[in-house]
């Protein structure tokens, strides 16, 4: 990252990334699609190529998506044994909606911290022998 960070809390820094917005000023918009980062911030001009968040996003929403809908589906078949069709019709859509609807918003938080925090690639460092 060559860019320094601008000095704020991480509060701040999470509410910018909750609002996909730029890490840095807060103003400028992170994606160009629904998960396709911008090259740069068209506001403060921070380039985007340190952005690495991997699966992290998908990986906490596929746990909270997972304890919500699985949640859901054994108290419907403990308390009313509906055929399987219904579980079909009442689970997909809900799987679509906890999935989706918060990955931009997940993707664009962990982006944020990342910046705020200057996490960054490890490295070995070479040490002289004495």
């Amino acid at each position: 990252m060559t860019d320094t960070p601008v000095s704020t809390s991480v509060s701040q820094a999470a509410l910018r990334g909750l609002g996909c917005k730029c890490p840095r000023c807060g103003e400028g918009k992170l994606y160009a699609g629904f998960l396709t980062l911008r090259p740069r911030c068209d506001r403060c001009g921070l380039d985007y190529a340190f952005i690495d968040a991997g699966d992290g996003p998908a990986v906490f929403i596929i746990m909270i998506a997972g304890f919500i809908v699985v949640g859901s589906a054994l108290i419907v078949e403990i308390k009313y044994q509906p055929p399987f069709w219904v579980h079909a019709a009442l689970w997909g859509p809900l799987i679509l909606a906890t999935t989706l609807l918060p990955l931009r918003s997940m993707k664009a938080l962990l982006i944020a911290l990342q910046y705020h925090h200057k996490a960054a690639e490890g490295q070995l460092i070479e040490r002289k022998p004495k």
